[in-house]
C-alpha cells in the first residue's frame, strides 16, 4: 500500500511540469474551395486549362471518326476481302484502337499536370497568406473545412521515427 502511494506521488509530480509546460491551443479553419473561387488569376487559369482540354477532345474526335469510318469501310468490303487482308484490317483497326487510346491516357496525364501547373501559383499564394495569418494571430492549427485537411502548425515534433520503430519499419 505504502509503495502504490509513493508511485502515485511521483507520477503525479513527474507530470506536473509537464502539465505546467502546456500552452495555449488556438483552432482556426477556413474553406479552401470558397477561398480559390475568389483568388486573383483562377479565371484565367481555368480559362487556358478550359481551351487545352477542348484541343485534345477534338483531336481525340478526329481520330474517333477516322476509327469509325475505317471500320465501316472495313464492314462494307469484308466478304470481298481474303483472309490475308481481313487480318491486316483487323491488325491496322486494333492498332488504330489502341493508339487512340495511349492517346487518351497520355492527355489524360497532360492534363493533370497542366492543371497543377496552372494552380500551384494561386495555390502557393492562398497557402502563404494563410500561415501568415496564422502566425500574426497566433493560431496554433489551421483546418480546412473544404477538405478536413491540417493546412498550418507551429512547430513541433515530428514523430515519425517514434511511430517508424514502433511498427518496425
Amino acid at each position: 500500500m505504502k509503495r502504490t502511494v509513493i508511485a502515485l506521488l511521483l507520477m503525479l509530480v513527474a507530470a506536473a511540469p509537464a502539465s505546467m509546460a502546456q500552452k495555449n491551443v488556438k483552432l482556426g479553419h477556413i474553406n479552401s474551395n470558397e477561398l480559390m473561387q475568389i483568388m486573383p488569376g483562377r479565371d484565367s487559369a481555368q480559362a487556358a486549362f478550359q481551351r487545352e482540354v477542348e484541343d485534345l477532345q477534338a483531336t481525340l474526335k478526329t481520330m474517333q471518326d477516322e476509327l469509325e469510318s475505317r471500320y465501316n469501310d472495313y464492314r462494307a468490303k469484308e466478304s470481298q476481302m481474303s483472309d490475308l487482308i481481313k487480318q491486316t484490317k483487323q491488325r491496322e483497326l486494333q492498332d488504330m484502337g489502341a493508339r487512340m487510346e495511349e492517346f487518351q491516357k497520355n492527355a489524360q496525364q497532360q492534363l493533370q499536370d497542366r492543371e497543377q501547373e496552372l494552380l500551384k501559383p494561386i495555390i502557393d499564394r492562398a497557402k502563404k497568406a494563410i500561415e501568415e495569418v496564422a502566425k500574426e494571430r497566433g493560431y496554433t492549427y489551421i483546418f480546412d473545412s473544404g477538405v478536413g485537411a491540417l493546412l498550418y502548425q507551429q512547430d513541433s515534433e515530428d514523430i515519425m521515427p517514434f511511430v517508424k520503430t514502433k511498427l518496425n519499419l
